[in-house]
Formats: C-alpha cells, sequence, structure tokens
C-alpha cells in the first residue's frame, strides 16, 4: 500500500470523530486534495492549544521524552547516580540509587586536566569491556564534550561511568568522570540498553520539573519552525535563530541568514516529518533546553534522515531562540 492511501485511510478515519472540524478538512480536500489538508494539519501542530492537551496526562519529570526509557542522574553534591526507568503507567521511576565518586574539584568542567566533573546532558556513546584495571570491570563513554559545551567554548574528553579498581587504592575522588561500586556497575550494565539511557549531571540537587506550559510552549515553537521551513517562509524561520547562533560547523550567524535564504529562495517543495523528540531542560540554566529529534527531510534537491540537535534558549516572550544545532 502506497503513502498516499494509507494517508488517505488515516485522514477517513480521523475525520469521523471531528464533527464540524471535519466538514472544514473534508472541504480542504475536496477543493485542495491531500495537500490542503496536510497544511492545515501542519498549521495546527503549531497551536499551543494542542500541546496542552496533548500534554495533559504524560509524564513530564525530566521533561518531554518520546526515545529514552532509562535515566541516570549523577547528583555531584550528594555523590549519587540514580536510575529512572519507565515503568507500565509510562512513568518514570526510581529504580537503583547508587553512591559515587565525581571530579576532585568542584564546579563545571571548562578544559582538560580541570579535574571536574561536568554539568549536562549526555548521551552514552558505548560500553567499554576491556580496560585498564584502575577504572573497574567496564565503563560507559558519555558524549561529553557534547554540542552545548562545544558552543560554551568548552574542551576535554574522556568523561565515563567506570567501577573501582580492582588491583590498585584509589582516592574519594575522580579526575572528572563518574566512579561506583563494580557490583553496582555489573547490576547497571544489565539494566540499560544504552541506546535509549541518557545521563543529566547536576550540580546539586535533581533539577524541579519543568512546567508542561513552557514544554506545550517549546513544542508549539518547534513545529511552527517546521511550518516556516516547509512552506518557505524565510522571515518567520529565520526569527527563531538568536544572533549568537553558531552552527556545530562553525557558521556563524550572518553567514548563517545567507545560506538559508539562497536555498528558501529555491522555492521547492519539502517534506519534513519529526519523530523520536526529546525536549529536555538543562541542568544549571532555567532558560536553556536541549532539543532532539530524528528528521526526515525531502526536497527535489536534497534527502536526508538522522537525529537532529537544538539548543534553545527561552526569551523574555515564551518563545524559544536556537543557539546552536547539529
Amino acid at each position: 500500500m502506497s503513502n498516499k492511501s494509507i494517508l488517505h485511510k488515516v485522514l477517513l478515519l480521523s475525520l469521523l470523530n471531528l464533527n464540524l472540524y471535519a466538514s472544514s478538512i473534508l472541504t480542504d480536500y475536496r477543493q485542495y486534495g491531500v495537500e490542503g489538508i496536510e497544511k492545515k494539519m501542519d498549521a495546527e501542530l503549531t497551536q499551543i492549544s494542542y500541546w496542552n492537551e496533548f500534554l495533559k496526562n504524560i509524564d513530564t519529570s525530566f521533561g518531554y521524552i518520546e526515545s529514552y526509557k532509562s535515566i541516570l542522574t549523577c547528583n555531584k553534591s550528594q555523590s549519587t547516580l540514580s536510575l529512572f526507568q519507565h515503568n507500565e503507567e509510562k512513568k518514570f521511576t526510581l529504580q537503583e540509587k547508587y553512591s559515587a565518586f565525581t571530579g576532585k574539584v568542584k564546579g563545571d568542567k571548562t578544559k582538560e586536566g580541570d579535574l571536574k566533573t561536568p554539568i549536562g546532558v549526555y548521551d552514552i556513546e558505548k560500553k567499554i569491556s576491556k580496560l585498564d584495571s584502575f577504572y573497574g570491570p567496564l565503563a560507559f563513554v558519555t558524549s561529553y564534550p557534547n554540542l552545548y559545551d562545544k558552543f560554551l567554548g568548552k574542551d576535554g574528553s574522556g568523561i565515563w561511568i567506570h567501577g573501582l579498581p580492582t588491583e590498585q587504592i584509589r582516592d574519594d575522588f575522580t579526575k572528572g568522570c563518574i566512579a561506583i561500586n563494580n557490583d553496582n556497575i555489573v547490576c547497571l550494565d544489565k539494566e540499560l540498553d544504552i541506546e535509549s539511557t541518557i545521563l543529566i549531571i547536576n550540580p546539586d540537587n535533581e533539577s524541579e520539573a519543568v512546567s508542561k506550559k513552557v514544554l506545550a510552549k517549546i513544542l508549539a515553537n518547534l513545529y511552527e519552525w517546521r511550518y516556516s521551513w516547509i512552506y518557505n517562509d524565510t522571515k518567520k524561520y529565520l526569527s527563531f535563530y538568536s544572533p549568537d547562533f553558531i552552527r556545530d560547523d562553525g557558521m556563524k550567524y550572518s553567514k548563517f541568514i545567507q545560506y538559508k535564504t539562497r536555498i528558501f529562495n529555491k522555492q521547492e517543495r519539502k517534506k519534513i516529518i519529526f519523530n523520536n523528540i526529546n525536549v529536555i531542560p538543562y541542568p544549571k540554566y532555567k532558560d536553556i533546553f536541549q532539543v532532539t529529534f530524528k528528521e526526515l527531510y525531502s526536497s527535489s534537491s536534497f534527502q536526508f534522515e538522522g537525529n537532529k540537535i537544538l539548543m534553545v534558549k527561552i526569551d523574555k516572550d515564551d518563545n524559544f531562540k536556537i543557539l546552536t544545532e547539529k
């Protein structure tokens, strides 16, 4: 069955429950075809009212999460590493809390060798099981420095979650990693699918849950940004970018404006789909959020399917401005 046939079936089933709104959709379909309906649906996804209703019964303890089943949180001031996982009710519940060693020096990591554990949101990139006995039986490699770390000019590498020495004596701190008891890290390994796990490192207590109102606004902004992208509204699209914007490859705001304007001037028809969306409040900053999603992009000149990261800052009008993206 073709994608268009599937779309027709979904739309017709949806129409049965939409009453007066369905009549409007059906009229659009009669007059403009599927494209007319798609544009109307795309516009509806930009409405904060839709997202307020959508989020009503969703657990937003750690933000809006679609693609992670496990969340590790490290509380540096309390020296703990906690594991939260989705339960049958799709709520994140505490499964385990481990005592942990962190960096010798307090504060957020900014450079190589500063002996600090970073503060931020990180993926687990891989597991290492063949390593020096100083690091215990295994280690999880984090994505430090992440996109936002690089935007802030931080450097360094090799931030792991690992075990304790099996043959050596160690201090009660690390050079910046997170270290837990060997039995605990073996147990943790059995619990994790690293591809669906995220690590949040907090400077002190766990971050307060962000309000659903704020999350709804960010999601509405995300789809308004998408809408302007699909329908070639250059001015609106670029309004979502901060003058401080720097793309992950180093392209700065002025060059980015020129580049995107040239592309939009082609007036190409585009198909853009987002899924596996995550909106996570960034530790230490009340107005910074990490937004990730899988993007499917298709136009006559370019095809892309892959992961996208936006770091956004909420402005005084509660709209987001993109600081950097990858």
